[in-house]
């Protein structure tokens, strides 16, 4: 799988997937300034990758810092920066606080010697998110039955450390042996799913039909949709779960239609301090992501008004399950996954 990204030479290297899928082209990232543009810019999208990125950022950041207190008060800086490029995605602030509470535990020893090792967490934290996925996809693999899966945006490989959270449950289910033939929405307005997901699964060799988002109801009418598996920027408490704009849309069709649909996540993105969806903040974008393709080709007439939330919220009605690294669950029993040392094998779904 094409890594997202890396550490290279004392450098962040950053897959830019604003050139995909007709250009492999890696960015490098010499300062924490820069990995914050790739954020914001999207040359990195994907809760998981965002927090990796976002570590691997304080990493970087911290590498120019002075010793004594400015090193802390530097940390904080940085981290603030980092958390404001994009605000509905939880593993950005998460991983950030991560790394500032390592930071801060090693205090009393040589500053180089911190530096040194928030660069190693940054690495053992891109190492943990691609065996959460694979865990991810194994916990879900049961739930997709052969024919066909439907997906929206991009949750795969590149949206994480590798794997993938929804691409990864695909997979899996591949690898045991099921018969799958995936979907997958363009997600307009950036096309993750045309530029991204098809992309990805391509080079997989995983059997993959893209369709226009207006597509969706009548495919799943014509009987070919037989699961829905999505991925998720935050999740509430209650099972609430934002994901990429049209997600919501695709869980009511799913829903009129009779077809189960789960969310897959690692449990970094369940911000248990949100009681429910309403308090998700929803990120809003240029408009010139609608009224021009790529930011250059304009499709809608000069002076037009535009809308461009880049997220919506499912409501946790509509879904059967919430696939983590613990199991999967139904949205009520979430909360139960709180506590690290608590069996949750009663609440799994079969």
């Amino acid at each position: 799988m094409t890594p997202t990204l890396y550490w290279k030479d004392g450098f962040v290297e950053m897959l830019d997937q604003t050139r995909l899928p007709t250009a492999v082209v890696y960015q490098t990232c010499k300062d924490a300034d820069t990995v914050a543009r790739g954020i914001k810019e999207l040359w990195v999208r994907g809760a998981p990758a965002i927090g990796v990125a976002a570590a691997m950022g304080m990493a970087l950041g911290a590498q120019g810092l002075p010793e004594g207190r400015e090193f802390q008060q530097g940390l904080e800086r940085i981290g603030a920066m980092l958390i404001s490029q994009r605000p509905t995605a939880v593993n950005l602030a998460w991983a950030v606080r991560r790394m500032q509470a390592f930071a801060r535990s090693l205090e009393g020893q040589p500053v180089a010697a911190v530096k040194a090792a928030m660069v190693a967490e940054s690495q053992r934290m891109l190492e943990e998110d691609a065996a959460i996925c694979r865990a991810i996809g194994k916990a879900g693999a049961h739930l997709l039955p052969d024919g066909g899966v439907l997906t929206h945006c991009n949750a795969g490989a590149l949206a994480t450390g590798g794997y993938g959270t929804a691409l990864g449950v695909i997979r899996a289910a591949v690898e045991a042996g099921r018969a799958l033939a995936v979907f997958a929405d363009e997600t307009r307005p950036v096309l993750q799913g045309a530029r991204l997901t098809a992309w990805e699964l391509m080079q997989d060799g995983i059997d993959v039909t893209l369709i226009t988002d207006n597509m969706a109801a009548h495919t799943m009418k014509c009987g070919r949709i037989h699961a829905v598996v999505v991925g998720a920027d935050r999740i509430a408490k209650n099972g609430d779960a934002a994901n990429k704009i049209g997600t919501y849309g695709v869980a009511i069709l799913a829903r009129e239609h009779g077809i189960p649909f789960y969310v897959a996540a690692p449990l970094s993105t369940v911000d248990f301090s949100m009681a429910s969806g309403a308090e998700i903040p929803i990120e809003e974008r240029d408009g010139r992501e609608i009224t021009h393709v790529f930011g250059t080709t304009q499709i809608a007439p000069d002076g037009c008004k535009t809308f461009n939330p880049a997220f919506d919220v499912t409501p946790a009605k509509y879904i059967r399950a919430i696939i983590t690294e613990r199991g999967a669950v139904a949205p009520a029993d979430l909360h139960r996954l709180q506590d690290p040392d608590l069996d949750a094998t009663p609440w799994l779904v079969k």
